[in-house]
């Protein structure tokens, strides 16, 4: 049944008051101080590690895990849980060499760091393209798919929903970054609960289908019944392989993805650069943490919904089937709408604060990118810092209202939401990751370099995504580099999975930006390097233990589940 009892709106606004009222304490309390932008933007000094982290984590996950991802799980099993685990290891990369050199070089935005380590043309064309990247893409996606998702369990009407997200994400966001930072702690202990709620139960439908009880037997049935979808690295002939093609989700694209997204990323990057590095860094080793958690949250669902599916559990079958054919990013909704009373709430509580959550970051960090980079250092340079706040908190409603906009013209729902956000921001990722690690750690990387990265990343991108129709890449196959797979019009053409696109596409960055790099410095060209030492990036002894441990339960689930 698609709606809501009475017990699952109790529990619903039990979740929403507490969020309200925290986050308004939160607020009042930063009005005992003016308040500047650095506050508004970064709250700067102001959270805790724990603070971070789970803002780090309820930034990251909205709707298109636990919708898509689920769905995902539903299809294709565990190996898409690399997206969760291969990010653990990533945040703990990027807090030991990324947010050193962002904080010791006072970096504030992504634009500022191109600005200052390359030159204003970098910045400027990045600062356009990641707003146009957040609101037309980000944004809508998160907003979109979340009305979807939450109209699926209470049957509320989509577009009602939309307006029901933004106006809380609103609400939430204008309070500023530490509003953010901490109701986002309260978000985190809602989606984990729910989360574990909605396992708990596909686990138990599966044992009790069975004749058995108990979570643990369920899961030993869940992979007993569903065998072929526990394995993290997929063979050449695999269904899914031009998804997720074996070795390069530990060797290959999937670390571009990560390191781009965890590490060049405003809309992350910035709940740690408002700290001093020790607390940055705890806060990103506790997200590490968390990732490790999140398959079980969002992609086991997935997999036991899969069983039941296969066994014929109840309607499960009929509930599944959109427009006649089966759609796996119903698995989720469908086990939520099996939930008992006030369990269906919490859980839709989580789903609620996960979009809610997303929402808000994505909304902060176009409101600072536009603020900080376009703003302040284009139409007005002389705007005082309360300007800048005003100025930030109207941008945040502009794109909102933007977003509610455009949303349901893109035909997210047709694409897939994980699959719509992966597709855009996968053809700019390799080339942006470029210029941020040449940036970084070599300091003759020049700035004409840096915009060969910008420009010919994006355009070799669509290069190899169009290559397969205008020749044949056979020739690729017996190295996995390609496979035969079927397009939009019936016919078969040899294709170059996404991932391993975007490793060549980043590869081929890396040397024309030495190429480039190189050429200029022979002319006496001098670019601005950053204060980058090796000091930096020594870490504490506890930092050090708790990444191994992060790194260890990663190499012990691959082993296990290979």
């Amino acid at each position: 049944m698609n709606a809501l009892g009475t017990y699952d709106y109790v529990v619903f606004l039990v979740y929403f008051l507490i969020v309200a009222l925290y986050g308004w304490t939160v607020y009042r309390k930063k009005q005992a101080h003016k308040e500047n932008s650095k506050d508004f933007f970064l709250a700067k000094d102001s959270l805790t590690w724990w603070a971070i982290g789970a803002s780090l984590i309820a930034s990251n996950i909205s709707a298109e895990q636990f919708i898509g991802m689920s769905g995902s799980g539903f299809t294709m099993g565990l190996a898409i849980a690399t997206y969760e685990w291969m990010a653990a290891a990533t945040l703990i990369i990027v807090a030991v060499f990324f947010i050193p050199v962002y904080l010791k070089n006072k970096i504030y935005t992504m634009p500022q760091f191109l600005g200052q380590r390359y030159n204003s043309t970098v910045a400027m064309i990045m600062a356009i393209f990641w707003l146009l990247l957040y609101v037309v893409v980000n944004l809508t996606s998160i907003l979109y798919l979340g009305a979807l998702a939450i109209n699926s369990i209470s049957g509320i009407n989509t577009t009602a929903c939309m307006y029901v997200l933004a106006v809380f994400a609103i609400i939430i966001t204008l309070g500023g970054m530490k509003v953010i930072g901490y109701t986002d702690v309260i978000q985190v202990f809602f989606l984990i609960l729910g989360g574990l709620a909605t396992t708990y139960l596909a686990l138990q439908l599966v044992s009790t289908h069975f004749g058995t009880s108990g979570v643990l037997n369920g899961l030993n049935l869940v992979k007993e019944k569903a065998t072929d979808h526990f394995h993290m690295i997929f063979h050449k002939e695999n269904a899914h392989y031009m998804d997720l093609p074996g070795l390069t989700v530990l060797i290959g694209g999937m670390w571009i993805v990560n390191l781009n997204y965890w590490g060049c990323n405003q809309y992350i990057t910035q709940r740690a650069l408002g700290a001093d590095l020790k607390t940055a860094r705890g806060g990103l080793l506790f997200a590490a943490f968390l990732k490790l958690l999140m398959p079980v949250i969002v992609v086991l669902p997935g997999i036991a919904a899969y069983v039941l599916y296969k066994e014929g559990y109840g309607n499960f079958h009929n509930d599944m089937m959109k427009d006649g054919s089966l759609n796996a990013d119903s698995a989720y909704p469908v086990l939520l709408n099996l939930l008992p009373a006030g369990l269906k709430g919490l859980s839709f509580a989580a789903l609620t604060a996960a979009i809610v959550a997303s929402l808000a970051g994505k909304a902060n960090s176009i409101a600072t990118i536009f603020t900080l980079d376009v703003y302040k250092k284009v139409i007005n340079k002389e705007a005082n810092e309360h300007k800048q706040v005003v100025i930030g908190r109207a941008t945040v409603i502009i794109a909102m209202i933007l977003a509610i906009i455009i949303a349901p013209q893109l035909g997210i729902d047709k694409k897939g939401g994980f699959q719509f956000i992966q597709e855009y921001t996968g053809f700019v990722s390799p080339g942006i990751f470029a210029m941020f690690i040449l940036g970084f750690f070599w300091k003759k990387t020049t700035s004409n370099a840096a915009l060969f990265a910008t420009i010919g990343g994006f355009v070799l991108s669509v290069l190899f995504k169009v290559l397969p129709a205008f020749t044949n890449l056979e020739w690729l196959s017996p190295f996995g580099f390609s496979k035969l797979a079927e397009q939009k019009d019936g016919t078969m053409l040899y294709e170059i999975p996404f991932l391993d696109r975007m490793g060549f596409v980043f590869m081929i960055c890396i040397l024309a930006m030495w190429i480039i790099s190189t050429l200029e410095n022979r002319k006496g060209v001098n670019p601005k390097g950053l204060d980058v030492d090796r000091s930096m990036f020594k870490t504490n002894t506890g930092f050090a233990v708790g990444s191994l441990i992060v790194c260890g339960v990663i190499v012990a689930l691959y082993t296990i589940f290979w």
